[in-house]
């Protein structure tokens, strides 16, 4: 889908976010945006880990 995006491309949509935001707050949302990806990540991490705890925990009741 986007192997077709080339430098034209990305220099419009640079254009178009500075015309939009500003080129104060760009480095306000991408920090913004990092910061959500950051904690997106440690949730999937840590459901993950609660799912393979609570795999073990019905593993073991089972046994007994």
């Amino acid at each position: 889908m986007f192997s077709n995006i080339g430098l034209p491309e990305i220099l419009i949509i640079m254009f178009v976010l500075v015309l939009l935001f500003g080129a104060k707050k760009i480095p306000e949302l991408a920090q913004g945006i990092g910061k959500g990806m950051k904690e997106f990540k440690k949730a999937m991490k840590d459901d993950t880990g609660e799912k393979k705890i609570s795999d073990q925990d019905h593993s073991s009741e089972k046994k007994d």
